[in-house]
């Protein structure tokens, strides 16, 4: 198995960024957060994967298919909580490592902290829009009054607002048109990951003495 974990074009991928991937000997327990947040990527996928299948988004259903969800589909209850608890661990996991990322220095790799930034902005949308998808009055309440922050925008901003609404106020369009976005981003996120990875594995992870020495590293 090592030799073909060594030698098999696929697995040789795998084994040098998840296996022989030199590695800081001295990063503590604070260095797990970023695989635990790949944990919670996936795990969120899957689950919101299921509950699209049940999921309807028009204003008239949208409240009940998330009942019928809870109450007549098979584990729907537990699909549904893991999905809603699980975005409140991914970002629990995610503060944690923008803010071990601030304290050691991370973003002195400029390439892995900048596409690290605009995976924590594409989050928080997926997060926003996702919020708005179960359409009770906080949902409705939460796009009303987030979207109309739009508005201060001078010149554009009343303009801006009613074509993200698809209309004049808050309505079928709109909850439409942010499924379309949950539905998308998380894809668009993986992408992000992969590319966050890819220059993470370039330069080497960060460590708590800040000195980047390759003759202190071991196999990940």
């Amino acid at each position: 198995m090592t030799i073909m974990r060594k030698t098999h074009p696929l697995f040789k991928i795998i084994n040098h960024s998840f296996i022989d991937l030199p590695t800081p000997s001295n990063i503590s327990s604070w260095w797990n957060f970023g695989s635990l947040l790949g944990v919670c990527l996936v795990i969120q996928i899957l689950t919101g994967l299921f509950l699209a299948m049940h999921y309807t988004s028009d204003t008239a259903t949208a409240f009940s298919s998330v009942a019928h969800i809870c109450r007549d589909v098979n584990y729907g209850w537990l699909i549904r909580y893991l999905h809603a608890n699980g975005a409140s661990m991914f970002f629990i996991c995610l503060f944690i490592h923008v803010g071990r990322g601030i304290y050691y220095g991370s973003y002195i790799l400029t390439e892995t902290w900048n596409i690290g930034i605009i995976l924590f902005l594409t989050t928080m949308a997926t997060a926003f829009v996702g919020y708005v998808l179960p359409w009770g009055q906080m949902s409705f309440w939460g796009a009303t009054v987030i979207t109309n922050l739009l508005s201060a925008i001078p010149y554009i901003g009343t303009t801006l607002v009613e074509w993200i609404w698809g209309g004049f106020s808050v309505d079928k369009a709109t909850l439409t048109r942010f499924f379309a976005f949950h539905f998308i981003l998380p894809f668009i996120i993986t992408a992000f990951v992969l590319v966050h990875l890819l220059f993470l594995h370039e330069t080497g992870s960060n460590n708590p003495s800040g000195l980047n020495s390759n003759s202190d590293k071991i196999p990940f």
